[in-house]
């Protein structure tokens, strides 16, 4: 999709290919691997197309085979391409996915890659103008110091002219200092209107512990919502002083990749459908269940329909408390 008409939603950052192992174990016993798709702002961009929003991705990949491959995947999911740039001799990152008992092993392979050099002049002003919402995520504040720059030039467009700004704090060790994680970070959730960080991540930035009082640090930093991710305990949502917490939706998980990411879609899809946060976080807790039951990051995640058959009847009361 590449016509001129403005996205519903436009997100900024790093796509991969992904190479998952077919069987648990570590990465130097793996017979064979599912090739897929990853990136947590290409997830995301998938994620929220399926569930109905018009989206489009600004980012960088090679002229090679694996940045053809993902082109055509957004091509596929409706994803606008207009703003992603073909790099002539540049090499996409790629990344391999071990299983085993302590959760999943990544291994990357992202250095100097295209995505990494992401810069300011990257960012399409008037689009993000146009656009209803720009997401954002600290993965790309972290693969480079350009990438990071090009993010912060982006959420400032975007908050001069008054298009919805949401940020994931992604939260990788391996990919920069605690110390600037949390300086950027913070700094972020001051020019986002919708922070959807995990409960580890709020509880490094903060210091808090539980899910109440990091709700009302972040808070404090100046979005208009916090939606704190609990992953099996579903989410919290916290909103002009009142706090929701939103159930989870079991399921048989046996793949966590990409889930955070299929919420934030989700999340965002069901907000510019004008859910308010509460109902547009009960669509993405459910969305990212069901993401976790197929393996790789892309494949399991669900259409709407598949979603809307799994939500809880209106009448089911959320638990809400003021503070």
């Amino acid at each position: 999709m590449t016509d001129s008409a403005p996205t519903d939603i436009l997100a900024v950052g790093e796509p991969m290919l992904e190479f998952n192992s077919d069987a648990d174990g570590a990465l130097e016993d793996a017979e064979f691997f599912a090739v897929g798709y990853g990136g947590d702002t290409s997830n995301f961009c998938i994620a929220a197309a399926r569930s109905g929003a018009r989206t489009g991705y600004v980012t960088r990949v090679g002229d090679d085979a694996f940045g053809t491959v993902l082109t055509r995947l957004w091509e596929r999911e409706g994803v606008d391409t207009a703003h992603v740039a073909r790099e002539a001799g540049g090499r996409t990152g790629i990344y391999f996915i071990a299983r085993g008992p302590a959760g999943h092993g990544f291994t990357y392979y992202r250095a100097d890659s295209p995505a990494s050099r992401l810069a300011p002049a990257d960012i399409p002003e008037q689009a993000v103008a146009e656009a209803r919402l720009l997401h954002v995520t600290g993965i790309t504040q972290a693969i480079s110091a350009t990438a990071c720059d090009a993010a912060f030039h982006a959420m400032a467009v975007a908050r001069a002219h008054g298009t919805l700004v949401t940020y994931d704090p992604n939260h990788r060790p391996a990919l920069w200092s605690q110390e600037r994680a949390r300086v950027v970070i913070l700094r972020s959730l001051e020019l986002c209107d919708i922070a959807l960080p995990n409960l580890d991540e709020g509880r490094m930035l903060t210091g808090e512990q539980s899910p109440q009082a990091v709700l009302r640090a972040l808070s404090d930093r100046g979005p208009r919502v916090v939606v704190l991710k609990l992953g099996e305990e579903g989410a919290m949502v916290a909103e002009d002083g009142e706090t929701t917490h939103v159930p989870p939706h079991p399921v048989s998980a046996v793949d966590a990749s990409g889930a955070g990411d299929a919420f934030d879609g989700a999340f965002a899809a069901r907000l510019m459908a004008e859910d308010p946060p509460v109902a547009a976080a009960r669509y993405a807790v459910v969305a990212a269940a069901l993401t976790t039951t197929g393996h790789g990051a892309v494949r399991p995640i669900p259409e709407r329909r598949a979603v809307l058959r799994h939500l809880p009847a209106p009448h089911e009361p959320s638990v809400s408390t003021s503070g």
